[in-house]
């Protein structure tokens, strides 16, 4: 294949019969925002390079290292998307949904594009599920949205992960802080990029992976004591709701999410079977960001972004199976012609009444056809040959157990529903 076309570097291909962890996972997360009432949203997949640029902060690194920017054949600059908020707060904006009723309450889901130095858990297309809350300033809508990732992954069955939470404050107390940590951080001993991004964005700083930058901050002064009255207040009341609701957390007062436009609640899932990427997916509120990307009102909004390939891995390190093995539920095995028009219509039927159906194409032979059988998962084989075509019947072989049974062939979608869909 060396000569051959090849997926670009870090974009992994989802392929039978992994990809149906990937869809499970990507359905089920999704399952959990539309219990809670979050409706869909489609995004585009690149939009004006200074949405992201003004939206997401121009010292993140993700803009600053990371877009796929590119000039369009109209030599506008545009950017692949590199996260959805921004995007959603510019859709809740140009279509007037803020001025209907609140919150607006959006999931959406897709893939997201970061240059990075593609690894394990790590991609340059990666695929996320989100949700956001736009409109309301209520701690028990923070606690939701928290509440909605959790229930997404336990619902997949992942039970190792871990909540980290804290409040990054808001517009009254965040100068004063930065102002603090700032002068902290440039009385250390720090190499010149460092210092440049203590100017920058100090808060940054408290996010540096590096032993020895930890270690020459493990003193530093942190947000989460220096809140202001009313940020504790709001802070304690997403605890106490997490709380009632049963949400485990950890308060982590170094927690420092990627991109600037979080104030208040900031949250993050980790997951220690990943190793360094141990990140599955985080979120928090975003206070400033409607009038930041020019929207005449200051509503505030909440919402995560949760990794499908990094839960994708997450389960397979706890060696959970979020979808099932098998492809299909019957599997039909025509021995002949007019046994496979037949079960072409059948397969049709069955296929309307909701249950999952493969055929055994190309005129094979029946051991190679109920080997297919055996391969594809399915739990009833229908074998049908002229014979049982002459006496309208058609044999059905549970593959689990090795019972045979025969049965008209105009009931046998009938019986087979009930079959499949009560074990469902």
């Amino acid at each position: 294949m060396s000569a051959g076309f090849q997926a670009p570097r870090g974009i992994p291909d989802y392929v039978p019969p992994g990809s149906a962890q990937f869809v499970a996972v990507r359905d089920g997360l999704l399952q959990a925002a539309r219990l809670a009432g979050y409706g869909h949203i489609e995004l585009p997949v690149f939009e004006d390079t200074a949405l992201f640029a003004r939206g997401v902060g121009e010292s993140t690194d993700v803009v600053s290292k990371e877009m796929y920017t590119f000039a369009d054949r109209g030599d506008r600059s545009v950017t692949l998307r590199p996260e959805g908020t921004a995007g959603v707060m510019r859709a809740v904006i140009q279509h007037g949904l803020d001025r209907g009723a609140l919150p607006v309450k959006l999931s959406y889901a897709g893939p997201f594009f970061r240059y990075e130095k593609p690894q394990t858990g790590r991609y340059r297309q990666l695929q996320q599920v989100g949700v956001e809350a736009i409109g309301v300033d209520d701690p028990a809508l923070d606690a939701e949205v928290v509440a909605i990732a959790d229930e997404g992954y336990r619902r997949l069955g992942l039970r190792n992960h871990r909540l980290e939470i804290t409040s990054l404050g808001d517009g009254t107390d965040r100068p004063a802080y930065r102002e603090r940590l700032q002068e902290f951080l440039l009385s250390l001993d720090l190499d010149e990029d460092t210092r440049n991004r203590a100017r920058l964005n100090p808060l940054r700083v408290l996010d540096d992976k590096r032993p020895h930058v930890r270690e020459l901050t493990a003193d530093a002064p942190l947000m989460i004591d220096h809140l202001s009255e009313s940020s504790r207040a709001h802070f304690d009341a997403v605890l106490g709701h997490l709380d009632r609701m049963g949400v485990a957390y950890v308060v982590n007062p170094r927690l420092v999410r990627g991109l600037d436009y979080y104030t208040k609640t900031t949250f993050e899932f980790v997951h220690d079977g990943l190793g360094a990427q141990s990140g599955i997916g985080g979120g928090g509120r975003y206070d400033g960001l409607m009038r930041d990307l020019g929207g005449k009102q200051e509503l505030s909004g909440i919402g995560f972004g949760l990794g499908v390939d990094r839960t994708v891995l997450a389960l397979e390190a706890e060696n959970v199976a979020a979808a099932p093995d098998a492809r299909c539920d019957v599997f039909g095995v025509p021995m002949g012609e007019n046994a496979l028009d037949e079960l072409v219509a059948l397969a049709a039927a069955l296929r309307a009444a909701g249950v999952r159906v493969d055929l055994a194409y190309g005129g094979r032979g029946l051991k190679g056809a109920m080997k297919a059988a055996d391969r594809s998962g399915a739990r009833y084989a229908l074998v049908l040959g002229d014979r049982e075509l002459e006496a309208r019947e058609i044999e059905v072989k549970d593959l689990g157990t090795g019972h045979q049974q025969r049965m008209p062939i105009d009931g046998v979608v009938a019986w087979l529903r009930a079959q499949v869909l009560l074990s469902r």
